[in-house]
Order: C-alpha cells, then sequence, then structure tokens
C-alpha cells in the first residue's frame, strides 16, 4: 500500500485512512511525487494517490429468458467526490475531472524553540482507474 511514499504528509494520511473505510475502493498506492521542495519558511509536498474503484456484478438481459452477469464499477466518479466532500476534515476538492482528485491543503507549523513557523503546502493528487476484469 506504502509503494514509494515516505509517509509525510497528514493530510494525505488522513485521505488514505478515509478512503480505507469506503467499501467502493478495491486498492489503494500512494507515492511521493517529485514536485516536493524546500525553502526559506516553506515545505512543500506533493504526494499522488492512486485508487481503483470496486466493480459488481448486475444481471443483464441477454435472451429472452437468459440473463447475462457483467460487471460494472460500483460507483461513479462523482460518488467519490460527494463522499470525499461530505467529510469535514477533507471537503471538496481543488480540482477534478474524470479520472483526478487535487487537492491543497495549507498548514503553519511552529517548533517548540522557532520564533517563525514554517508553512507547510502540500498537494495531493487522487488518481481513480478502473479495474480491468
Amino acid at each position: 500500500m506504502r509503494t514509494g511514499w515516505s509517509g509525510d504528509g497528514d493530510f494525505t494520511q488522513h485521505l488514505v485512512d478515509h478512503l480505507r473505510n469506503w467499501e467502493h475502493i478495491a486498492t489503494i498506492r500512494v507515492e511521493d511525487a517529485p514536485a516536493g521542495r524546500e525553502g526559506e519558511g516553506f515545505n512543500f509536498l506533493a504526494n499522488d494517490v492512486f485508487v481503483t474503484m470496486a466493480l459488481r456484478p448486475v444481471a443483464r438481459p441477454a435472451y429472452a429468458f437468459w440473463r447475462r452477469q457483467q460487471l460494472e464499477l460500483s460507483a461513479t466518479i462523482d460518488d467519490f467526490v460527494a463522499y470525499l466532500t461530505s467529510i469535514e476534515t477533507i471537503g471538496e476538492p481543488a480540482y477534478h475531472d474524470e479520472g483526478m482528485l487535487q487537492y491543497l491543503h495549507t498548514q503553519r507549523i511552529i517548533g517548540p524553540y522557532q520564533t517563525r513557523g514554517v508553512k507547510l503546502v502540500e498537494l495531493v493528487r487522487v488518481y481513480v482507474g478502473k479495474v480491468v476484469a
């Protein structure tokens, strides 16, 4: 599950924890994105989350008395966005299209002996894929 992820990013961890609880998710993979950098007074880190949606069997009529079992996605991208938006601590994504959601989360971190804090900017992109059956 944590392939290629350093574990940095509280918002990413919070998002992944909620994704694990949603029954329409089949797999989750998290990786560090190469866009992370550090500067004077700020840290920018980017994480990519790859999600595949679960499939469910659906009976479709094939002939007069026959029904064929087919697999379809158990949730749409709109259902996925609505689920994450309903969680107060995650909210609506800054951008989304038919295959990707993007969150930009900022927080100020003040160390125990610092007079000035560091601004942490966390970019999380969630790529939604389909399982090929």
